[in-house]
């Protein structure tokens, strides 16, 4: 029996890795057509021509257009929310925050500045973007909590969670109008200095 359940476990992970795969390599075009098109004027089926599948069949990996550019922003919270457990329990509030938020400082800066354009100069992904960062707030929030004392840690812990998505958003929008002239983590640590003053 344990064989057939390893096996089972087998095929679900090479299953698994060929989505991600697949997942990845239709964000990559789409993205590539986003930037050669433009994100609105690229319609889901010509992304679908691009990887040789149907629309229908596209529509299984991305619920929609915009998903393409912000769908793994959900997995990126995931990995923030590990990130601040991770770090030391002596760490103050906003120096756990900010430690935890290099995850995204490192993702935005290897994904280039091709998809932070897109994400801050348009609208449909700024929406969907904020989205995203509303479930972030959700998962980092209650672990922030727990490293407050005193009275109403919740309400504080939403504040400080909320304030920190706000300075990176910032910081990234600056960034990427600099064409990467800047650092990103320095313009984060401009932000979050420019709130805690």
């Amino acid at each position: 029996m344990w064989v057939v359940e390893s096996r089972s476990v087998q095929r679900e992970g090479v299953r698994g890795a060929a989505r991600r795969a697949l997942t990845s390599e239709i964000a990559v075009r789409a993205v590539e057509l986003f930037v050669r098109q433009g994100f609105e004027e690229t319609t889901v089926d010509q992304i679908a021509a691009e990887v040789g599948m149907s629309t229908r069949s596209l529509f299984r990996y991305f619920p929609s257009k915009e998903d393409m550019i912000v769908g793994d922003l959900v997995e990126l919270g995931y990995a923030v929310a590990a990130a601040l457990r991770d770090r030391p329990p002596g760490d103050a509030p906003w120096v756990a925050l900010r430690q935890a938020l290099q995850v995204c400082v490192d993702s935005l800066e290897s994904s280039g500045q091709q998809r932070a354009a897109m994400l801050a100069t348009t609208p449909t992904l700024r929406i969907a973007m904020i989205k995203k960062h509303q479930r972030w707030q959700e998962l980092l929030a209650p672990q922030l909590a727990e490293r407050l004392t005193g009275s109403e840690t919740d309400l504080r812990a939403q504040a400080l969670v909320a304030s920190a998505l706000s300075c990176l958003d910032v910081a990234a929008t600056k960034w990427t109008l600099s064409n990467g002239s800047a650092r990103l983590g320095a313009l984060l640590d401009l932000t979050i200095a420019a709130v805690r003053a």
